[in-house]
């Protein structure tokens, strides 16, 4: 006998929901199954916030119906980390009507796991919540969600104030659970990890995509082609992410199940996201050789129990057009080495020199005082009417669009603004201040992932030095080309493997950066090199990517040069024919031989 399926544990059925005259969500009908993972996905304000709210009971709609199962158990944590005061985190997480005695829990691998994975153990069982900060007070009620028994884990934006590795700890864990998932969140690394489907919030409905964030893109593009959608920048916008997902690992286009030459169709002549070799160049000429130079420098930050030492004799170079991003672990200095860069703090010893043409933006992880009377325009324009970024000469209305203030909004007073839409307006006037060096401290915070893309498209073309720290390992890797990582013993050294290579060194017990000879590990930043070499470590970076584009440009010709003899072929007897494809298919091999030679010097310059 075939079993029945296993009925939804929400289920929306034709949920109408409107606010004023502004329609949220029009004739939604969706489920949540058992076991199933949703990422949801949208722009702010498109509605992701009403559809959480309809799903978790906070509110109801105006018309249809949202049902839940009689017996479901289901948490939500909302983005306030809402804590009952007068409370400590053993009373929040490890409530006695879950655990009568300390040996219940101590004795669940589980329980331990999201302690440790949550930095609560460092934090201390038995700390009041009350003086703790915003991001303290959410991994205490995000350990306390995760912990009991839920057939339903709602999360809204979980990821916020998570570092690189609690974020992949906090992948790990919610994938390995056995109940329901919905997660709101602008982590398009997590939605990959995580979710088996993908829903995005947009125009009053809810799309549904099969896998996690790679597939939505996909699907999207095909979405977009197949309705010939006439938004040819946002359409531009999606080729270029689709283009740099399937440049990527194997895994991210592991999961979608559709078909995809439709897709790949639209990426067939995209090139690179950004041609780093003219980038650095550019960057050269307009910084000189000079951008931050960090000269044995020594700092300590005071605490209850005396200074804490951060950074111990480190010597750092930032050049012109490098673009790195910067991880570590919670407290091990990331905020406080890009204030030392900007001039914010002082060293206790050494000094940071800074390039005398450096015009650095740099975005802190709190929103700047703005004037709250002016609009979102006038805001913009008090820096700047028109900004060049890279080649091309951008006014503040439009480049205010790009980052998701359309025109009837351009004129909202900034009083008015929502959290993340202030976040945006502070990066528009950093832009439009028309810098050589970005220093961008959690730029992904409260951007949505349109925002972000947009963000993105934009550094493709930023002809100056780039610095991110962030937990965002999507946004790391699109963005940068080199990564350095902290972990707290006092130096700084440089990762060949990434995030990952930080991920694998924290998960051996947080080896030291520093490397003894022979070490085949990372070297520590500013280090002599053991190696003889006359290309400098920006100019290989650049070689390795520059090899990279030449490599894909080969098959392309492979490919092409395939075609043209197949044509040649079917008109062997159409001798005008014959001839134009044969003039076609010498140039062809001409610009062959050509990439190959180009490929056979960057390839020697890349092994230095």
């Amino acid at each position: 006998m075939a079993m029945s399926a296993p009925l939804n544990l929400v289920n929306f059925e034709r949920v109408h929901k409107a606010f004023g005259t502004t329609v949220v969500l029009d004739d939604v009908s969706l489920g949540v199954a058992a076991g199933e993972r949703i990422g949801v996905v949208g722009r702010n304000g498109g509605g992701k916030s009403t559809l959480m709210s309809l799903l978790t009971g906070i509110d109801e709609p105006d018309s249809g119906r949202v049902t839940r199962r009689g017996d479901l158990a289901m948490g939500v944590l909302d983005q306030l980390g809402t804590l009952p005061e007068g409370t400590t985190v053993r009373d929040v997480v490890l409530p006695t009507t879950l655990f009568a005695s300390e040996h219940e829990w101590a004795a669940d691998p589980a329980v331990r796991s999201v302690l440790a994975g949550l930095e609560l153990d460092r934090m201390g069982l038995d700390a009041p919540v009350a003086p703790m900060s915003g991001g303290e007070r959410r991994r205490v009620a995000l350990a306390a969600q995760l912990i009991r028994p839920l057939d339903l884990l709602v999360l809204d934006e979980p990821t916020n104030h998570l570092d690189v590795e609690g974020v992949a700890w906090l992948a790990e864990y919610v994938r390995s659970r056995p109940g329901g998932l919905v997660v709101v969140t602008h982590d398009r690394w997590f939605l990959d990890e995580v979710c088996t489907t993908t829903w995005e919030v947009a125009d009053g409905a809810v799309h549904a995509y099969d896998g996690g964030y790679s597939a939505y893109t996909l699907a999207r593009a095909e979405r977009a082609r197949i309705a010939s959608v006439t938004e040819e920048r946002r359409l531009n916008l999606v080729r270029k992410e689709l283009a740099w997902l399937r440049r990527g690992p194997p895994a991210r286009t592991s999961k979608p199940k559709f078909r995809i030459e439709a897709a790949q169709a639209l990426i067939a002549d995209e090139p690179p996201p950004r041609d780093t070799m003219a980038l650095q160049g550019f960057a050269a000429r307009r910084l000189g050789r000079t951008v931050y130079d960090v000269e044995d420098v020594s700092y300590a930050v005071p605490t209850e129990q005396g200074p804490r030492t951060l950074f111990r004799d480190l010597t750092w170079n930032v050049g012109p057009g490098d673009r790195i991003g910067i991880v570590g672990v919670n407290g091990a200095g990331k905020t406080s080495l890009l204030k030392l860069l900007v001039g914010e703090t002082e060293p206790d010893s050494g000094r940071v020199v800074v390039g005398q043409t450096v015009a650095a933006a740099y975005l802190s992880q709190h929103v700047a005082e703005l004037p709250p009377k002016a609009r979102v325009l006038e805001a913009v324009q008090d820096v700047a009417r028109l900004a060049r970024i890279g080649n091309q000469e951008i006014s503040a209305s439009s480049l205010a669009e790009r980052f998701g203030f359309a025109a009837s909004r351009q004129w909202t007073p900034v009083g008015d603004l929502s959290g993340g839409e202030r976040r945006r307006l502070q990066l528009l006037r950093l832009l439009m201040a028309e810098p050589n060096v970005l220093v961008l401290d959690e730029p992904t915070n409260d951007l949505d992932i349109d925002t972000l893309t947009a963000l993105e498209d934009l550094l493709d073309t930023f002809p100056g030095t780039v610095l991110v720290v962030s937990h965002d390992r999507y946004f790391v890797d699109r963005v940068c080309d080199t990564v350095v990582a902290l972990l707290g013993d006092g130096s700084l050294a440089e990762l060949p493997g990434g995030v990952e290579e930080y991920l694998r060194r924290r998960a051996a017990g947080g080896a030291p950066l520093t490397t003894a000879a022979g070490d085949a590990g990372p070297r520590p930043v500013g280090a002599p090199s053991t190696a003889k070499s006359a290309v400098s470590a920006a100019e290989a970076r650049a070689a390795k990517k520059e090899v990279g584009r030449l490599e894909r440009r080969m098959l392309k010709l492979d490919a092409d040069e395939q075609k043209l003899h197949e044509q040649l072929a079917a008109a062997a007897t159409d001798y005008a024919r014959a001839a134009e494809l044969d003039a076609q298919l010498r140039a062809l091999q001409a610009e062959k031989d050509a990439v190959e030679e180009a490929w056979l010097t960057a390839a020697e310059l890349a092994e230095g």
